[in-house]
């Protein structure tokens, strides 16, 4: 936000399943000016010279019915002001505020973001390039060499691994080119921006603490796997399932309850004085008898992120899964237009 100026008012971030980088295409505000002009004509200010302030004097009740009744998606768009330039080239070149952050994904992020109905290769090139509101993507022209990063091989795609699938395909409606795309467009949309920051962090000398969430949550069906969202109770310790239709903690075994609090105590010690080790005790939530590893400040030279699991202890791990196709993904940021 405004190129990167620091007004000193954070002194620290943290960033769940969210990035510097868009998750779609950063566009003008001409892109939604039809959309603006709905909600002006929907509220009743479709006569008024001047429409933003007609939908100002609104009452709250009408202009909450015509935005909650409609299928507008908002997204930052550039303004010169607020958003000046694209997130990429701010993070590349340190136009940022540099404080410490904490910065992650899930394992499964592409089963929340990816279209179904996958069932060809083409159908995964158009949904990769065919331009779509509410979704990333980018020329044709640069498909191909995606596609090779992203090979045609279940058993590479998500949900992946973790879930045992082996290379089983799903059938409708989902498509037996979809964990292929699910990965690819996990990627795209979180997971590849999420390492990018962190890589940016660590050039720029600064503490960055980059996660990837692993735990299945009851409610969950296994075509999710670990999907978006699903770390927020334990980050948390939500265990009672507040606010949830399915207590995410329900049925689950002790190793949930450990992880929600060795995961809440370290956000909150990152709160406290931006280092989430330093607090006591951390090894009485470890599995089997075992200790906690520390969660490791992000270095290029040997790039680490803490993988937060409930079927072993958490630990640190490589942050190098599919590193030839996030990589890709990151070289061609300006291509998708963020």
């Amino acid at each position: 936000m405004y190129n990167g100026r620091d007004d000193h008012l954070f002194r620290g971030g943290i960033m769940e399943s969210g990035n510097p980088v868009l998750y779609t295409n950063l566009r003008n505000a001409s892109y939604f000016q039809d959309e603006y002009e709905d909600v002006v004509n929907s509220a009743g200010c479709g006569g008024a010279s001047d429409g933003l302030e007609c939908l100002r004097q609104v009452p709250f009740a009408t202009l909450n019915s015509v935005l909650n009744n409609s299928a507008y998606s908002w997204f930052p768009y550039f303004d010169g002001d607020l958003n000046q330039r694209y997130g990429s080239q701010q993070l590349k070149d340190g136009s940022f505020v540099k404080v410490p952050i904490i910065d992650g994904a899930n394992s499964d992020e592409g089963t929340a973001f990816s279209p179904t109905g996958v069932y060809t290769v083409q159908d995964l090139i158009n949904d990769m390039s065919i331009v779509n509101y509410s979704r990333v993507t980018l020329p044709e022209s640069y498909v191909p060499a995606l596609l090779n990063v992203y090979p045609d091989i279940p058993a590479q795609g998500i949900p992946g691994a973790d879930e045992g699938l082996g290379n089983v395909t799903f059938g409708a409606p989902y498509g037996a080119e979809y964990r292929r795309a699910a990965a690819y467009f996990g990627d795209a949309v979180m997971i590849a921006p999420r390492r990018y920051t962190c890589e940016q962090w660590a050039t720029f000398n600064l503490s960055a603490y980059c996660y990837r969430f692993n735990a299945i949550p009851t409610g969950i069906p296994w075509t999710s796997g670990v999907t978006h969202f699903q770390e927020v109770a334990f980050v948390f310790d939500n265990t009672n399932g507040l606010g949830y239709a399915t207590d995410p903690f329900v049925n689950k075994s002790e190793a949930y309850f450990k992880l929600a609090s060795l995961m809440s105590k370290s956000w909150a010690s990152f709160v406290y004085d931006q280092e989430p080790n330093d607090w006591p005790d951390r090894d009485s939530y470890a599995l089997n008898g075992s200790s906690v590893a520390a969660w490791p400040k992000y270095d290029n030279a040997n790039p680490m992120d803490m993988v937060w699991d409930a079927n072993r202890t958490s630990y640190p791990e490589p942050d190098t899964f599919r590193k030839a196709g996030i990589a890709l993904i990151n070289e061609d940021a300006l291509a998708y237009g963020r």
